[in-house]
């Protein structure tokens, strides 16, 4: 896109990349920007996108982006607002994880991922200069797939009002499908940033698992939860992850790799291919368990259409199998609460988080405020992930389920020496309608079953829009690597995106 034309858009629909261009040509200031979609947030309250706001604070933050800039500093990330999932905490901001048990909490200190993208951290390590708009919803401590399970109200898909956004990022899918923002940090323990992204149509990537620190980011599942951004574009992404990637040494889990130039190094494979078969030589995966026959029709004719588009590119489809993809679901309900039971006991009412009011005891107070503070789908997360560490049940339970996990992982690595992407629809259907499922959870986690296995293998994972669905709602195309690979990926999504438009269609009305 030129210049011109990218001038002549509105400012909520200009994509991270073209506003880091805007921004950088002095064409709008980063105050401008902040100013108008501080304005757009406001007016579209409705969706439950946002759980909070501070205008004074994120103008300060615009200010002093102008003010580097002004001094000669240059970055395609500085200036351009966005908001944090209310996962990560944050300084000066309240950070729930979608909890009534953290109704008031305040963190002292910002999350690796917020300082690095923001200001900077308090050692005196720049960041990428971004304005943060506010705190987003999602599910409860990262727990659901529909944003349904948040304390404060369940977000709405803008596609259609009346669907879930998907979870448990769906405030942050939510905000940049509707236009709110250009990009929004999200997590993903099981499919909580790619099957969101799918449901919202935008992009969305969730990196191997150590890519970006976890330092900061309130723990559901130690061994899988990763964060990543959502945004409009591969593009964008990309500019994006490099800024949050990078070794920290006060997240053990964090993998020792420096930050990554994920954006420079996609063009430049993009300037190296081949202008008509961009992606000649690539070789995508199709494992047969990604393609059963309860797949929705409808999303099986997007995602089919979207591979044939990948071969118009210059990419050979192979036929590849995941044989245990269908024990993932049990495998990750039994390790994933496991681990939240283990990391959700520090909730107890005593060092932060809700107190009960009146109890009787040290016991009763402990009970009276677990009850009151968590609501019901992390209060059976935590009682699963109980049992199954109990005494007797956790060599029958657990132990077998790590076990799986290990065999998921090899499955992979095994598809990996026929093909270097493995694709798939992100989840069974488009969308479902908010209560859609009732009072069953069992139909949510069954939603999950094609992002699991990446989740436990610990692998790169990223939607991309592919087409619509019944009811016109968007449909996503997973697209699956090998570790560290995410360049590959965004590079093959961003070659899609250039010849098709699926990527920058938005609801109406917004």
């Amino acid at each position: 896109m030129t210049d011109a034309a990218e001038q002549a858009k509105q400012l909520h629909d200009m994509g991270v990349a073209e506003l880091g261009r805007a921004l950088g040509s002095g064409a709008v200031s980063s105050v401008e920007v902040t100013t108008h979609l501080l304005a757009r947030v406001a007016a579209h309250e409705q969706l439950g996108a946002l759980l909070c706001t501070d205008a004074p604070v994120a103008l300060a933050q615009a200010r002093a982006a102008d003010a580097r800039r002004a001094a000669g500093e240059r970055g395609a990330l500085l200036g351009v607002p966005l908001a944090h999932k209310d996962i990560f905490v944050t300084r000066g901001w309240p950070t729930t994880a979608g909890s009534k048990m953290l109704a008031d909490y305040r963190s002292p200190f910002d999350a690796t991922v917020v300082s690095r993208l923001g200001a900077g951290d308090a050692g005196g390590a720049p960041g990428a200069g971004t304005v943060t708009l506010g705190k987003l919803n999602c599910d409860e401590f990262a727990m659901g797939s529909g944003n349904e399970n948040s304390a404060f109200g369940a977000a709405r898909n803008p596609w259609d009002t009346a669907r879930v956004p998907g979870g448990s990022s769906g405030g942050s899918a939510a905000a940049v499908a509707a236009r709110l923002m250009p990009a929004a940090t999200g997590t993903d323990t099981g499919g909580s940033i790619r099957q969101p992204a799918s449901f919202t149509g935008i992009t969305g990537i969730k990196p191997t698992y150590g890519v970006c620190s976890r330092f900061g980011m309130i723990a559901f599942a130690s061994s899988l939860d990763q964060a990543g951004p959502l945004a409009r574009s591969a593009e964008d992404c990309a500019l994006l992850l490099g800024a949050m990637s990078g070794f920290d040494e006060r997240d053990s889990t964090s993998a020792q790799r420096p930050p990554q130039n994920y954006h420079a190094a996609m063009l430049t494979a993009r300037a190296d291919a081949s202008v008509a078969q961009p992606l000649r030589g690539l070789r995508i995966g199709l494992p047969k368990e990604f393609f059963p026959a309860a797949l929705a029709a409808d999303v099986n004719g997007a995602v089919r259409a979207a591979l044939r588009e990948f071969e118009r590119l210059g990419a050979t489809l192979v036929d590849v199998s995941l044989p245990r993809t269908e024990l993932s679901i049990p495998v990750y309900y039994i390790i994933a609460p496991a681990e939240a039971s283990s990391n959700l006991s520090r909730f107890d009412g005593v060092r932060y988080g809700h107190r009960a009011a009146a109890f009787g005891n040290l016991d009763d107070m402990y009970k009276k405020s677990r009850s009151e503070g968590f609501g019901p789908e992390v209060k059976r997360r935590i009682m699963i992930g109980t049992y199954v560490l109990s005494h007797g049940y956790y060599d029958a339970y657990y132990l077998q389920a790590q076990k799986l996990r290990r065999m998921i992982a090899d499955d992979f690595q095994t598809c990996f020496r026929e093909c270097d992407v493995i694709a798939g629809p992100v989840a069974p259907t488009v969308a479902w309608k908010i209560g859609g499922h009732g009072d069953d959870p069992v139909a949510s986690y069954l939603a999950d079953i094609f992002t699991l296995p990446a989740s436990l293998a610990g692998l790169p994972g990223m939607s991309l829009p592919a087409g619509f669905g019944e009811g016109a709602m968007p449909v996503g195309l997973q697209l699956i690597g090998n570790y560290f690979d995410e360049g590959t990926l965004l590079h093959a999504a961003h070659a899609f995106q250039q010849a098709t438009d699926w990527h920058s269609a938005k609801p109406a009305g917004y």
